[in-house]
């Protein structure tokens, strides 16, 4: 059975000749709004952010610290020492911030992890998709049955269950956000199993996003381009890390710090009429969609 489609909104008519005078509208636009305001954009607000313990993840969990709030955060156990720096300095900011550690390629974990945010906050109101990994091969022919399990486990198959799971516990206004990759648009040839989770992040949110659409909860991502992580120096060679980024226009790899406002815009109400998108913090490549 085909879904209803939305009611729409319709604006009483009275036509003016071009080029028109707002003051003469019978319904007048909306022109300001809170959401400008440059004070604390997310106050009172919970989110849980996988991987946020480095990287992109910690940055954005600093970002919503900052505008205040309160943060669940997933990592690997050995990821510990990182986890606790986070959550030591966003805790500096004013934040509340809880810990949860576990391997998220694992579905019961999945749902521990939101059991265990909301034992804590009692709801969630943002949800941050971030937790990735990948292992760099040659040749396809190197990529093993237990390798492509395990990429597509933790790159898309956690992001599936998390998002089953909380889904019972985010209300009206609640955000969604997907953590892609520019690989998704452009592939990446020594990253064929990474790349195609990617791509399916893509097509996950755009299916998601007008899925819960009536709902009045929004489904955005972002697709960072070469970023310095932890990742990077754990996964590459010498000779790859000295030149990482440089063959993008801007010449260069992005800190995580220039990549967390893209999530803090999606996350509050500032980005109020946008679902299904993703951004493209990429250094300056031109990529589709």
């Amino acid at each position: 059975m085909q879904k209803a489609k939305p009611k729409r909104r319709i604006h009483p008519a009275r036509r003016q000749r071009p080029p028109g005078l707002e003051y003469k509208m019978k319904e007048l636009p909306i022109f300001d709004s809170k959401a400008l305001e440059t004070g604390r954009k997310l106050e009172g607000k919970i989110a849980l952010i996988t991987g946020g313990d480095s990287g992109i993840g910690r940055a954005v969990a600093v970002a919503f610290a900052r505008h205040g709030a309160s943060l669940a955060i997933s990592h690997l156990p050995e990821e510990e020492e990182d986890a606790l720096f986070t959550k030591s300095y966003v805790e500096s900011l004013g934040a509340n911030c809880v810990l949860i550690p576990g391997d998220l390629s694992r579905e019961a974990q999945c749902q521990r992890l939101v059991d265990k945010t909301v034992n804590q906050f009692e709801r969630i109101d943002i949800l941050v998709n971030n937790a990735a990994t990948h292992i760099p091969q040659e040749k396809i022919t190197e990529i093993t049955s237990q390798q492509l399990r395990k990429i597509f486990e933790t790159n898309f198959f956690s992001m599936f269950y998390i998002v089953q799971a909380s889904l019972k516990h985010m209300k009206k206004g609640g955000s969604i956000i997907n953590t892609t990759s520019v690989t998704a648009y452009r592939g990446s040839a020594h990253l064929l199993d990474y790349s195609a989770t990617k791509g399916a992040v893509v097509s996950f949110t755009r299916s998601l996003a007008a899925a819960l659409v009536d709902k009045k909860i929004r489904v955005n991502a972002v697709a960072p381009g070469p970023v310095w992580t932890p990742l990077i120096v754990s996964t590459m060679s010498r000779k790859q890390i000295a030149t990482f980024g440089s063959d993008c226009p801007m010449g260069r790899a992005g800190e995580p710090a220039e990549i967390a406002p893209c999530f803090l815009f999606l996350a509050s109400d500032d980005s109020s009429f946008i679902t299904g998108q993703v951004l493209h913090p990429n250094g300056g490549e031109i990529v589709n969609g």
